[in-house]
C-alpha cells in the first residue's frame, strides 16, 4: 500500500471536496497547509511515495530527503513548483491536472467582463447602504457608465481551451472575437479573426489574456501595450499574474490611459500591502478564485486520484 502525503490540500478541500477517492487508494495523511522552508515540508513528505502539492515548493533537497518517494502528483495545471528536471533524474514521475476549468474559468472571466460593464455590486450597495434610490430625485440613476456588450469587439490573448470557450461565450453576447496566438492549432467554428497582438489591442474594447508564463509571455503587458490600448478598453487577467507588467498597469490606470481592469491573479500571491494595483483606479481584483468552483475542484480530486491509480497500475497518465 502505497503513502500518500498531500502538503497543502486546504484550497482544494476546505471542507467541502471529500479526499475520497485519493485516500482509499493508500495511507492517506492531508496538511492544510506547509511552510515553505524545506524543514517543514522534508519532515512531512519523508515516508512518503506519492506527494501531493499545489503551490509547496519541491526542490531537489526536499526530493533527496525522501528516499521512498516514486511520484508527485500536483493538485493543479502549473507544476512550476516542482525540480522536475531532477525529479526525472531521480526516476521520480511527476503528473499535473492539464484540463479540468475551461468553462469555470470562462465563466469568471465573462463575470469580470460583465462587472466592468455594468457594476451590479457599486449601485445596488448604493441603493441599499446609502439609500441613494429613496434619495433620488428622479425614477433612475446609475453611478458608472452603462456599457452594452452587444457589438463590442473582444481581443482574446491565448487561443487554447479556455480562450476559445470564453470566444464562445463572447458570440452568445453578438460581440466581435479577435484572436492572437501563435501555437493554436485547432479553431473553433464560430466567427472570429485571428490578428497580431498589436491589431488586437488597438481595436479591442476588452483585452483577456489566457496564456501561459513562459519567458516570451513575462510582462507582455507592459507601458508599451497599454499605450497601443484604445483609451476605453479594459484589460482582463485569469491566467498568470507574470503576464502584467504591474507598476505600468497602475499607472495606466491611474492616467486614464485604459478604462479600466479585473484581476483574479498578480505576481506575487497573497499580494504586498504596497501593490500598487491595491489602490489604483477602477482596478477589480479577485483572489486568485477563477478555479475555485466546487465542480472543479471535485474534477481536480478525481483527476489527481486517477492520475494516482494509473501510476499504480503501472501507466501513468499526464506525465510533466
Amino acid at each position: 500500500m502505497k503513502t500518500i502525503v498531500c502538503l497543502d490540500g486546504y484550497t482544494l478541500n476546505p471542507g467541502d471536496n471529500p479526499w475520497e477517492p485519493i485516500a482509499r487508494l493508500g495511507e492517506f495523511t492531508s496538511f492544510d497547509r506547509s511552510d515553505q522552508d524545506s524543514e517543514q515540508v522534508i519532515e512531512r513528505a519523508r515516508a512518503a511515495n506519492v506527494l501531493l502539492t499545489n503551490k509547496t515548493p519541491i526542490t531537489q533537497e526536499v526530493i533527496d530527503a525522501c528516499p521512498e518517494l516514486e511520484c508527485i502528483a500536483v493538485l493543479a495545471t502549473g507544476y512550476n513548483v516542482v525540480d522536475v528536471d531532477y525529479a526525472k533524474q531521480k526516476g521520480i514521475v511527476v503528473m499535473n491536472v492539464p484540463v479540468y476549468g475551461t468553462d469555470t474559468v470562462a465563466e469568471m472571466t465573462f463575470a469580470h467582463i460583465m462587472h466592468l460593464a455594468r457594476n451590479i455590486a457599486l449601485n445596488s450597495n448604493h441603493v441599499r447602504d446609502e439609500q441613494g434610490w429613496s434619495n433620488s430625485q428622479d425614477w433612475c440613476y446609475w453611478l458608472n457608465p452603462q456599457l452594452e456588450l452587444s457589438g463590442k469587439t473582444l481581443g482574446i490573448v491565448g487561443f487554447g481551451n479556455i480562450g476559445q470557450r470564453v470566444g464562445e461565450i463572447a458570440n452568445a453576447f453578438n460581440m466581435k472575437v479577435l484572436a492572437c496566438d501563435e501555437f493554436v492549432s485547432r479553431f473553433p467554428d464560430y466567427p472570429y479573426k485571428m490578428t497580431s497582438l498589436e491589431a488586437l489591442l488597438a481595436q479591442a474594447d476588452f483585452v483577456t489574456l489566457h496564456c501561459p508564463a513562459m519567458p516570451a509571455t513575462i510582462n507582455l503587458m507592459n507601458a508599451q501595450r497599454f499605450e497601443q490600448m484604445k483609451p476605453e478598453a479594459y484589460l482582463i487577467n485569469t491566467s498568470r499574474g507574470q503576464l502584467v507588467e504591474e507598476q505600468d498597469l497602475a499607472d495606466a490606470l491611474n492616467q486614464g490611459q485604459i478604462a479600466g481592469a479585473a484581476l483574479d491573479v498578480l505576481w506575487q500571491e497573497p499580494p504586498a500591502a504596497d501593490n500598487p494595483l491595491l489602490s489604483a483606479n477602477n482596478c477589480v481584483i479577485t483572489p486568485h478564485i477563477a478555479w475555485a468552483t466546487l465542480d472543479a475542484r471535485m474534477r481536480i480530486t478525481q483527476m489527481v486520484a486517477d492520475n494516482i491509480q494509473s501510476f499504480i497500475d503501472g501507466a501513468p497518465q499526464n506525465v510533466v
